[in-house]
């Protein structure tokens, strides 16, 4: 496998594929992600990038970390792997069920 790299500081307007052309100066990319913004479409600035061997994803942040792309300079690391998730439940933790309370409180029925 491969050497899984962070990339920061990206120019808002960079796509995955010019990320990736980028990237294919220094060897094998294996992929190229640039992590864009469910709710506006927008790129959020940051990408990771799969280079094929852990050499190349090395030379990678040697050659590219400082490098001025889209008039902006890459910040270019070893990504960290993601924090592991407890299972079941949703983001904001626990299997909570519906929005809105169904007992308890005042009865508004003036009977």
């Amino acid at each position: 496998m491969g050497k899984r790299l962070y990339v920061g500081n990206l120019s808002y307007s960079l796509r995955s594929q010019e990320l990736e052309e980028v990237f294919r100066k220094v060897g094998e990319v294996v992929s190229a992600k640039v992590i864009m913004d469910q709710e506006t479409g927008r790129s959020k600035g940051f990408a990771f990038v799969e280079m094929a061997t852990d050499e190349l994803g090395t030379a990678a942040i040697e050659a590219l970390n400082g490098q001025e792309v889209g008039g902006r300079a890459l910040r270019v690391t070893e990504a960290n792997p993601r924090p592991e998730r407890p299972a079941g439940g949703n983001r904001f933790g626990g299997n909570r069920e519906g929005g809105f309370s169904r007992g308890g409180g005042r009865n508004f029925n003036r009977e």
